[in-house]
């Protein structure tokens, strides 16, 4: 089958159907009010080592208002990626519906806001690992009636709990990371395989 995307209906689908596993961004982030917000973002990754860099892909709105997550990072430049786990992916799931935006996820999902170390938001205590980010740069990506900014957010800060890290590897059979498929499945890490990469010898 050939689909050509500007004529296929739900190519979203195909999509986020064929470009898995992908990790989940749990981002915490507060108002310029001082509201916290929590929500999950699967179309996320790591865009740079040096600095350290992630970058996440947010609609601008929702069905009926802006999303408050993009809204609170263009406003603040802050924000925080929890890393999902095992645990607290049922948690993570409940804080996917459009909310009012004077909801604090963290209620809905009986997950423990804990103070970050040096930015506003705060973090999942629940989650192995959190990253306190400042905003670099937001770009617009999207067509007329479908916008999205793609955020991208500079590491300033890392906590790891100390039982999944070992000098500077992390152990993913401790940190037990859950990954997005398509629609609401999601997919485990437990069950991995190693390939050495190889090294080009010109000389034979």
């Amino acid at each position: 089958m050939i689909i050509d995307p500007l004529h296929s209906d739900g190519f979203y689908n195909i999509m986020s159907g064929v470009i898995v596993p992908r990790p989940i961004a749990f981002v915490s982030t507060v108002s310029k009010e001082g509201t916290v917000n929590l929500a999950p973002f699967s179309f996320f990754n790591v865009a740079s080592t040096n600095p350290p860099t992630v970058f996440i892909s947010m609609g601008r709105n929702t069905e009926t208002k802006p999303k408050d997550t993009l809204t609170n990072i263009e406003e603040t430049g802050e924000f925080v990626v929890n890393v999902v786990i095992e645990n607290i992916a049922a948690a993570m799931n409940s804080t996917a519906a459009e909310y009012p935006e004077d909801v604090n996820e963290f209620d809905i999902a009986g997950l423990t806001q804990t103070p970050s170390q040096v930015i506003a938001p705060p973090r999942v205590l629940e989650s192995p690992v959190n990253l306190e980010c400042r905003l670099k740069q937001v770009i617009p990506i999207g067509n007329a009636g479908s916008e999205s900014g793609l955020v991208l957010g500079e590491v300033i800060l890392a906590h790891i709990r100390d039982d999944i890290i070992d000098g500077n590897r992390i152990d993913q059979d401790k940190l037990k990371a859950v990954g997005r498929l398509a629609g609401g499945m999601y997919s485990y890490t437990r069950d991995q395989f190693e390939l050495i990469r190889p090294t080009h010898n010109p000389l034979g």
